[in-house]
């Protein structure tokens, strides 16, 4: 994360490290806590924020504008489809949405590309068996 890592900053990765799925800020700030952290809601903003940034985490917003976030486990930018029911994000290939952000930005001139690329969808274990 760059910027100096305060105690605060370091509970905040770790919880996010630990769970598995995308998050909310909200629900992680109230994860946190429950297990007795006292951090405010300003500070976790924040730092998610960096570790973004930082290419630590990745983000997407969901269908209402609510961001979400978890953690990378690896360096690599990874793109998801990720349930609006319940949140469970599976990554995807992406090779060819790759490729064609490098070639544009090489075809264009631009250096330090960044992109977002959001898929999402209902989970089969979220989908209503009747369709409704």
């Amino acid at each position: 994360m760059p910027g100096y890592v305060t105690r605060q900053r370091q509970i905040i990765a770790e919880c996010l490290t630990g769970h598995a799925e995308f998050i909310t800020v909200q629900d992680l700030h109230h994860l946190m806590r429950s297990a007795g952290h006292r951090i405010g809601l300003s500070t976790v903003y924040r730092t998610l924020g960096a570790l973004v940034a930082a290419g630590a985490a990745d983000t997407f917003r969901d269908t209402s504008g609510v961001q979400h976030y978890r953690a990378r486990t690896t360096g690599d930018h990874r793109h998801y489809l990720v349930c609006r029911e319940c949140g469970i994000g599976e990554p995807v290939a992406s090779d060819v949405v790759e490729r064609w952000a490098e070639d544009t930005a090489r075809r264009l001139g631009f250096a330090e590309v960044a992109h977002v690329v959001e898929l999402s969808g209902v989970c089969r274990t979220c989908q209503k068996p009747d369709g409704f």
